[in-house]
């Protein structure tokens, strides 16, 4: 068992402990558990919502209210980050850091900006926003180039829309129903995706719950995903095959014209 997910596991023991026993359960769902990619995707709107079930069935008087924090993940992957430099007028490969576990997609949705609800620790733990991600670097390079790095791979990920922050995007109804809206660029990975809940009072979390999200290509794109996974060199080799074709149908066209 890793020390940080001991970590999790200790505070959410904790944390009935220190809400008097009267510890909250959440009933999260997601509006679709299966997405399919065909070649008209444009990206889907996925809403997540449940509700807070409170011991004794009500809202206890006088404590403050809770906060909702939904975070949608996808498959971890190996990224290589390299740095251009520019030598005698071209650019060349400079630097470089690998990242072993990198999320495919990462989005957080909160009822408050996530610096207002929990501490660096507690973001740190459940991975709570960009700046908290645990991206595994492998490289051994000094701690400013590494950081520099990783701004780099958040800032690219952020401008393809695959990383994404939405303070205030969460809303709670009667402190009871929430609902938050997460836009799924066409650009996503495929994979098992995750969407997690989490009841945060006071600092910290004392409740949470995960749902599955399948995301898959279907179709004719299914088709050839899975021919240049298990058959890559036949499927170059027919990628190459029409590519040539094309050109030279193309220059007798041209010819003929």
């Amino acid at each position: 068992m890793s020390p940080r997910f001991a970590a999790r596991i200790a505070l959410l023991l904790a944390a009935p402990l220190a809400m008097g026993q009267a510890a909250p359960t959440l009933v999260p769902d997601v509006s679709q558990r299966d997405i399919e990619i065909v070649y008209s995707f444009t990206g889907a709107d996925l809403l997540l919502f449940g509700a807070i079930l409170y011991p004794g069935g009500r809202v206890p008087d006088g404590e403050r209210p809770a906060d909702v924090v939904v975070v949608v993940k996808g498959p971890t992957q190996s990224v290589l980050m390299r740095e251009k430099e520019k030598v005698a007028g071209i650019w060349v490969n400079a630097q470089s850091a690998r990242y072993r576990s990198a999320p495919s997609f990462y989005a957080i949705a909160s009822s408050r900006p996530i610096s207002q609800i929990v501490d660096d620790r507690t973001r740190a733990i459940y991975e709570l926003g960009l700046d908290s991600l645990q991206l595994s670097p492998v490289s051994t390079s000094a701690p400013d180039v590494q950081a520099r790095f990783t701004r780099g791979l958040v800032d690219l990920k952020a401008r393809a829309g695959l990383y994404v922050e939405a303070p205030r995007a969460v809303e709670i109804s009667e402190s009871v129903l929430y609902r938050a809206r997460i836009t799924i660029p066409a650009r996503v990975p495929v994979g098992r995706f995750t969407a997690e809940t989490f009841l945060i009072r006071d600092g910290r979390v004392v409740a949470a719950a995960v749902r599955d999200i399948d995301i898959r290509k279907s179709g004719f794109e299914r088709f050839v995903a899975r021919a240049a996974d298990r058959d890559s060199w036949l499927y170059g080799l027919v990628a190459v095959t029409l590519s040539v074709s094309l050109g030279w149908i193309a220059g007798w066209v041209a010819r003929r014209l």
